[in-house]
């Protein structure tokens, strides 16, 4: 009896953790999306090239850096192309 109650406690805290890094991983992969999206449409609207700079090039290390970093990481590849550093 008493080992039945400690595996129910036991499979509780397991699906609140399981629950809480869902919930993480769900909030990482949107921020990851939108990074790409937001490099996306920069290059689609030739953002770049209407302030007189080279379009932005998106390759393989682009791609990495927005999936894992997101917004983030897609504002950090738009800096670093305005001043040359990409």
């Amino acid at each position: 009896m008493i080992g039945t109650l400690i595996l129910i406690v036991l499979c509780l805290i397991v699906l609140v953790v399981l629950w809480h890094l869902l919930q993480n991983i769900v909030k990482l992969v949107i921020n990851s999306i939108l990074g790409l999206l937001l490099l996306g449409v920069v290059k689609v609207l030739n953002i770049f090239p209407l302030l007189g700079l080279p379009d932005i090039e998106i390759g393989w290390i682009a791609v990495i850096v927005c999936a894992i970093a997101g917004i983030p990481g897609a504002i950090l590849l738009m800096v670093l192309h305005v001043f040359g550093l990409v």
